[in-house]
Protein backbone atom coordinates (compact mmCIF):
# COMPACT_ATOMS: atom_id res chain seq x y z
CA UNK A 1 0.00 0.00 0.00
CA UNK A 2 1.43 3.38 -0.99
CA UNK A 3 1.67 6.17 1.57
CA UNK A 4 -0.84 9.00 1.04
CA UNK A 5 0.58 12.01 -0.76
CA UNK A 6 1.43 14.97 1.46
CA UNK A 7 0.54 17.32 -1.37
CA UNK A 8 -2.54 19.44 -0.78
CA UNK A 9 -4.40 22.40 -2.25
CA UNK A 10 -6.02 25.10 -0.14
CA UNK A 11 -8.82 26.70 -2.14
CA UNK A 12 -9.88 30.15 -0.93
CA UNK A 13 -13.55 30.93 -0.44
CA UNK A 14 -14.89 33.36 -1.32
CA UNK A 15 -13.10 33.83 -4.64
CA UNK A 16 -13.99 34.84 -8.18
CA UNK A 17 -17.01 36.79 -9.37
CA UNK A 18 -18.45 39.42 -7.07
CA UNK A 19 -22.01 40.73 -7.41
CA UNK A 20 -20.92 43.80 -9.40
CA UNK A 21 -18.93 41.77 -11.95
CA UNK A 22 -21.71 39.21 -12.30
CA UNK A 23 -24.16 42.04 -13.04
CA UNK A 24 -21.85 43.77 -15.53
CA UNK A 25 -21.06 40.62 -17.53
CA UNK A 26 -24.73 39.62 -17.60
CA UNK A 27 -25.60 43.15 -18.75
CA UNK A 28 -23.49 42.74 -21.90
CA UNK A 29 -24.87 39.23 -22.49
CA UNK A 30 -28.47 40.47 -22.13
CA UNK A 31 -27.79 43.49 -24.36
CA UNK A 32 -26.50 41.15 -27.09
CA UNK A 33 -29.60 38.94 -26.71
CA UNK A 34 -32.04 41.84 -26.75
CA UNK A 35 -30.42 44.11 -29.33
CA UNK A 36 -28.20 41.79 -31.36
CA UNK A 37 -24.57 42.36 -32.28
CA UNK A 38 -22.70 44.57 -32.28
CA UNK A 39 -22.96 45.99 -28.77
CA UNK A 40 -20.22 48.50 -27.97
CA UNK A 41 -18.61 48.53 -24.53
CA UNK A 42 -16.53 51.47 -23.27
CA UNK A 43 -13.31 50.00 -21.78
CA UNK A 44 -13.18 46.37 -20.69
CA UNK A 45 -16.49 45.51 -19.04
CA UNK A 46 -14.42 43.92 -16.25
CA UNK A 47 -10.67 43.46 -16.06
CA UNK A 48 -10.37 39.88 -17.26
CA UNK A 49 -8.85 38.66 -20.53
CA UNK A 50 -11.02 35.52 -20.78
CA UNK A 51 -14.28 37.39 -20.14
CA UNK A 52 -13.46 40.06 -22.72
CA UNK A 53 -12.46 37.50 -25.37
CA UNK A 54 -15.62 35.46 -24.73
CA UNK A 55 -17.87 38.50 -25.11
CA UNK A 56 -15.99 39.64 -28.23
CA UNK A 57 -16.70 36.25 -29.79
CA UNK A 58 -20.41 36.87 -29.17
CA UNK A 59 -20.38 40.30 -30.83
CA UNK A 60 -19.28 42.81 -28.21
CA UNK A 61 -16.90 45.52 -29.46
CA UNK A 62 -14.67 47.07 -26.81
CA UNK A 63 -13.58 50.68 -27.35
CA UNK A 64 -11.51 53.11 -25.32
CA UNK A 65 -13.74 56.14 -25.77
CA UNK A 66 -17.30 56.94 -26.85
CA UNK A 67 -16.10 58.80 -29.97
CA UNK A 68 -15.20 55.36 -31.40
CA UNK A 69 -18.86 54.32 -31.23
CA UNK A 70 -21.00 55.08 -34.31
CA UNK A 71 -23.59 57.80 -33.67
CA UNK A 72 -26.87 56.42 -32.37
CA UNK A 73 -25.40 53.00 -31.49
CA UNK A 74 -25.73 51.15 -28.18
CA UNK A 75 -22.87 51.43 -25.67
CA UNK A 76 -22.44 49.79 -22.27
CA UNK A 77 -20.46 51.59 -19.56
CA UNK A 78 -18.13 49.21 -17.72
CA UNK A 79 -18.36 48.11 -14.08
CA UNK A 80 -15.67 50.65 -13.14
CA UNK A 81 -17.90 53.67 -13.79
CA UNK A 82 -17.54 56.81 -15.88
CA UNK A 83 -17.30 60.54 -15.26
CA UNK A 84 -20.09 63.01 -16.09
CA UNK A 85 -17.95 64.19 -19.04
CA UNK A 86 -18.17 60.71 -20.61
CA UNK A 87 -21.96 60.68 -20.16
CA UNK A 88 -22.15 64.11 -21.82
CA UNK A 89 -20.07 62.90 -24.77
CA UNK A 90 -22.37 59.91 -25.19
CA UNK A 91 -25.40 62.21 -25.16
CA UNK A 92 -23.83 64.49 -27.77
CA UNK A 93 -23.34 61.48 -30.06
CA UNK A 94 -26.93 60.38 -29.40
CA UNK A 95 -25.71 57.04 -28.12
CA UNK A 96 -28.09 54.69 -26.37
CA UNK A 97 -26.44 53.81 -23.08
CA UNK A 98 -26.62 50.98 -20.58
CA UNK A 99 -24.86 51.75 -17.30
CA UNK A 100 -23.22 48.61 -15.86
CA UNK A 101 -21.31 50.56 -13.18
CA UNK A 102 -21.02 48.50 -10.00
CA UNK A 103 -23.47 49.93 -7.43
CA UNK A 104 -20.62 50.07 -4.88
CA UNK A 105 -18.65 52.33 -7.24
CA UNK A 106 -21.77 54.43 -7.78
CA UNK A 107 -21.94 54.86 -3.99
CA UNK A 108 -18.42 56.38 -3.99
CA UNK A 109 -19.46 58.70 -6.86
CA UNK A 110 -22.42 59.90 -4.76
CA UNK A 111 -20.09 60.50 -1.80
CA UNK A 112 -17.73 62.57 -4.00
CA UNK A 113 -20.63 64.71 -5.26
CA UNK A 114 -22.07 65.17 -1.78
CA UNK A 115 -18.80 66.30 -0.17
CA UNK A 116 -17.96 68.54 -3.13
CA UNK A 117 -21.35 70.26 -2.65
CA UNK A 118 -20.39 70.76 1.00
CA UNK A 119 -17.08 72.26 -0.21
CA UNK A 120 -14.74 69.64 1.29
CA UNK A 121 -11.30 68.81 -0.04
CA UNK A 122 -11.60 65.14 -1.05
CA UNK A 123 -8.49 62.97 -0.85
CA UNK A 124 -9.10 59.98 -3.11
CA UNK A 125 -6.86 57.02 -2.25
CA UNK A 126 -6.37 55.09 -5.48
CA UNK A 127 -4.15 54.28 -8.42
CA UNK A 128 -3.32 56.87 -11.07
CA UNK A 129 -4.88 55.99 -14.42
CA UNK A 130 -7.31 53.37 -13.12
CA UNK A 131 -10.72 53.74 -14.79
CA UNK A 132 -12.59 53.75 -11.50
CA UNK A 133 -10.43 56.58 -10.14
CA UNK A 134 -10.93 58.63 -13.31
CA UNK A 135 -14.71 58.21 -13.05
CA UNK A 136 -14.87 59.16 -9.37
CA UNK A 137 -12.50 62.13 -9.69
CA UNK A 138 -14.51 63.32 -12.69
CA UNK A 139 -17.55 63.84 -10.46
CA UNK A 140 -15.82 66.72 -8.65
CA UNK A 141 -12.49 67.54 -10.34
CA UNK A 142 -12.09 70.84 -8.47
CA UNK A 143 -12.34 69.11 -5.10
CA UNK A 144 -10.59 65.75 -5.60
CA UNK A 145 -6.87 65.07 -5.16
CA UNK A 146 -5.52 61.61 -5.91
CA UNK A 147 -3.28 60.01 -3.28
CA UNK A 148 -1.63 56.94 -4.79
CA UNK A 149 0.45 55.86 -1.79
CA UNK A 150 2.08 57.00 1.45
CA UNK A 151 4.81 58.62 -0.67
CA UNK A 152 2.21 61.05 -2.10
CA UNK A 153 1.01 62.29 1.29
CA UNK A 154 3.74 64.92 1.68
CA UNK A 155 2.57 66.64 -1.53
CA UNK A 156 -1.08 67.01 -0.54
CA UNK A 157 -2.33 70.55 0.01
CA UNK A 158 -5.79 71.48 1.27
CA UNK A 159 -7.62 74.77 1.67
CA UNK A 160 -8.98 74.08 5.16
CA UNK A 161 -7.44 71.28 7.28
CA UNK A 162 -10.70 71.14 9.27
CA UNK A 163 -12.72 70.25 6.17
CA UNK A 164 -11.04 67.23 4.59
CA UNK A 165 -12.40 63.75 3.88
CA UNK A 166 -10.83 60.66 2.33
CA UNK A 167 -12.55 58.30 -0.11
CA UNK A 168 -11.02 55.31 -1.88
CA UNK A 169 -11.00 53.17 -4.97
CA UNK A 170 -13.06 50.07 -4.15
CA UNK A 171 -10.47 47.44 -5.14
CA UNK A 172 -7.44 48.37 -3.05
CA UNK A 173 -5.57 46.42 -0.39
CA UNK A 174 -7.28 47.21 2.91
CA UNK A 175 -3.96 47.27 4.79
CA UNK A 176 -2.17 49.54 2.31
CA UNK A 177 -5.13 51.92 2.16
CA UNK A 178 -5.23 52.26 5.94
CA UNK A 179 -1.47 52.86 5.98
CA UNK A 180 -2.00 55.77 3.56
CA UNK A 181 -4.93 57.05 5.63
CA UNK A 182 -2.83 56.95 8.82
CA UNK A 183 -0.16 59.06 7.09
CA UNK A 184 -2.83 61.50 5.88
CA UNK A 185 -4.28 61.76 9.38
CA UNK A 186 -0.86 62.63 10.80
CA UNK A 187 -0.83 65.64 8.48
CA UNK A 188 -4.54 66.43 8.82
CA UNK A 189 -5.80 65.29 12.26
CA UNK A 190 -9.37 66.39 11.46
CA UNK A 191 -9.50 64.12 8.38
CA UNK A 192 -12.95 62.53 8.14
CA UNK A 193 -13.71 58.93 7.18
CA UNK A 194 -16.16 58.02 4.41
CA UNK A 195 -19.77 57.67 5.60
CA UNK A 196 -19.42 53.91 4.95
CA UNK A 197 -16.58 51.63 3.93
CA UNK A 198 -15.49 52.33 0.33
CA UNK A 199 -13.36 49.22 -0.21
CA UNK A 200 -15.78 46.68 -1.63
CA UNK A 201 -16.99 43.78 0.50
CA UNK A 202 -15.76 41.27 -2.11
CA UNK A 203 -12.26 42.78 -2.26
CA UNK A 204 -12.03 42.59 1.54
CA UNK A 205 -13.44 39.06 1.72
CA UNK A 206 -10.98 37.73 -0.88
CA UNK A 207 -8.06 39.35 0.95
CA UNK A 208 -9.15 37.87 4.30
CA UNK A 209 -9.42 34.37 2.78
CA UNK A 210 -5.91 34.68 1.32
CA UNK A 211 -4.48 36.00 4.59
CA UNK A 212 -5.97 33.00 6.39
CA UNK A 213 -4.47 30.35 4.12
CA UNK A 214 -1.18 32.02 3.01
CA UNK A 215 0.88 31.14 6.14
CA UNK A 216 0.34 27.44 5.36
CA UNK A 217 1.20 27.76 1.64
CA UNK A 218 4.53 27.20 -0.10
CA UNK A 219 2.93 28.77 -3.17
CA UNK A 220 -0.24 30.81 -3.80
CA UNK A 221 -1.60 30.97 -7.35
CA UNK A 222 -3.92 33.93 -7.98
CA UNK A 223 -6.04 33.62 -11.11
CA UNK A 224 -6.62 37.08 -12.58
CA UNK A 225 -5.49 39.58 -15.19
CA UNK A 226 -2.64 42.03 -14.78
CA UNK A 227 -4.90 45.07 -15.17
CA UNK A 228 -7.19 43.80 -12.40
CA UNK A 229 -6.34 45.87 -9.34
CA UNK A 230 -7.97 43.51 -6.85
CA UNK A 231 -6.19 40.47 -8.37
CA UNK A 232 -2.78 42.15 -8.21
CA UNK A 233 -3.49 43.04 -4.57
CA UNK A 234 -4.18 39.36 -3.75
CA UNK A 235 -0.62 38.43 -4.77
CA UNK A 236 0.75 41.18 -2.51
CA UNK A 237 -1.52 40.13 0.38
CA UNK A 238 -0.44 36.47 0.03
CA UNK A 239 3.25 37.39 0.23
CA UNK A 240 2.75 39.78 3.13
CA UNK A 241 0.77 37.10 5.01
CA UNK A 242 3.60 34.57 4.75
CA UNK A 243 3.20 32.57 1.52
CA UNK A 244 6.48 31.15 0.25
CA UNK A 245 5.78 32.54 -3.23
CA UNK A 246 2.80 33.91 -5.14
CA UNK A 247 2.09 34.49 -8.83
CA UNK A 248 -0.68 36.03 -10.91
CA UNK A 249 -1.87 33.97 -13.89
CA UNK A 250 -4.69 34.33 -16.41
CA UNK A 251 -4.75 30.65 -17.35
CA UNK A 252 -3.38 27.35 -16.01
CA UNK A 253 -1.05 27.12 -19.01
CA UNK A 254 0.90 30.09 -17.64
CA UNK A 255 2.02 28.13 -14.57
CA UNK A 256 5.79 27.60 -14.70
CA UNK A 257 6.65 24.02 -13.72
CA UNK A 258 9.67 25.35 -11.77
CA UNK A 259 7.28 27.12 -9.36
CA UNK A 260 6.09 23.69 -8.18
CA UNK A 261 9.53 22.30 -7.31
CA UNK A 262 9.72 21.39 -3.64
CA UNK A 263 6.17 22.63 -3.07
CA UNK A 264 3.78 20.65 -0.86
CA UNK A 265 0.90 23.05 -0.17
CA UNK A 266 -0.52 25.21 -2.98
CA UNK A 267 -3.07 27.93 -2.28
CA UNK A 268 -5.46 28.86 -5.08
CA UNK A 269 -7.71 31.89 -5.33
CA UNK A 270 -9.07 34.26 -7.97
CA UNK A 271 -9.84 37.92 -8.37
CA UNK A 272 -13.36 39.33 -8.35
CA UNK A 273 -13.63 39.40 -12.16
CA UNK A 274 -12.57 35.77 -12.76
CA UNK A 275 -15.03 33.04 -13.84
CA UNK A 276 -14.81 29.77 -11.90
CA UNK A 277 -13.96 27.79 -15.06
CA UNK A 278 -10.44 29.29 -14.96
CA UNK A 279 -9.93 28.17 -11.36
CA UNK A 280 -11.09 24.67 -12.32
CA UNK A 281 -8.44 24.70 -15.04
CA UNK A 282 -5.76 25.37 -12.43
CA UNK A 283 -7.04 22.55 -10.19
CA UNK A 284 -6.98 20.17 -13.19
CA UNK A 285 -3.40 21.26 -13.99
CA UNK A 286 -2.35 20.55 -10.39
CA UNK A 287 -4.21 17.20 -10.35
CA UNK A 288 -2.11 16.04 -13.31
CA UNK A 289 1.00 16.82 -11.26
CA UNK A 290 0.17 14.99 -8.06
CA UNK A 291 -2.24 17.30 -6.24
CA UNK A 292 -5.17 14.92 -6.34
CA UNK A 293 -8.78 16.26 -6.28
CA UNK A 294 -9.29 14.70 -2.83
CA UNK A 295 -6.39 16.83 -1.53
CA UNK A 296 -8.32 20.06 -2.25
CA UNK A 297 -9.51 21.70 0.98
CA UNK A 298 -11.70 24.80 0.85
CA UNK A 299 -10.75 27.57 3.28
CA UNK A 300 -13.99 29.49 3.87
CA UNK A 301 -13.87 32.82 5.71
CA UNK A 302 -17.17 34.39 4.59
CA UNK A 303 -20.44 33.57 2.84
CA UNK A 304 -21.51 35.96 0.07
CA UNK A 305 -25.20 36.30 -0.77
CA UNK A 306 -25.37 39.81 -2.24
CA UNK A 307 -26.98 40.09 -5.70
CA UNK A 308 -27.45 43.30 -7.69
CA UNK A 309 -30.37 43.74 -10.07
CA UNK A 310 -29.59 44.37 -13.75
CA UNK A 311 -29.44 47.93 -15.14
CA UNK A 312 -33.03 49.13 -15.57
CA UNK A 313 -32.69 49.26 -19.37
CA UNK A 314 -32.32 45.47 -19.41
CA UNK A 315 -35.00 44.48 -16.92
CA UNK A 316 -38.22 42.99 -18.32
CA UNK A 317 -41.30 45.27 -18.26
CA UNK A 318 -43.07 45.30 -14.90
CA UNK A 319 -46.08 43.32 -16.12
CA UNK A 320 -43.76 40.60 -17.45
CA UNK A 321 -41.96 40.47 -14.10
CA UNK A 322 -45.26 40.11 -12.22
CA UNK A 323 -46.40 37.32 -14.57
CA UNK A 324 -43.06 35.52 -14.12
CA UNK A 325 -43.38 35.72 -10.33
CA UNK A 326 -46.91 34.32 -10.52
CA UNK A 327 -48.63 37.37 -9.04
Amino acid sequence: MTAPSSKRVLLAAPRGYCAGVDRAVEAVERALEQHGAPVYVRKQIVHNVHVVETLEARGAIFVDETDEVPEGALVVFSAHGVSPAVRDQAKERQLRTIDATCPLVTKVHHEAKRFAREDYDILLVGHQGHEEVEGTAGEAPQHVQLVDSVADVANVTVRDPEKVIWLSQTTLSVDETMETVRALRERFPALQNPPSDDICYATQNRQVAVKTMAPQCDLVLVVGSRNSSNSVRLVEVALQAGAGASYLIDFAREIDESWLEGVTTVGVTSGASVPEVLVRGVLDFLAERGWAPESVEEVTTAEETLVFSLPRELRPPRREQETASGS
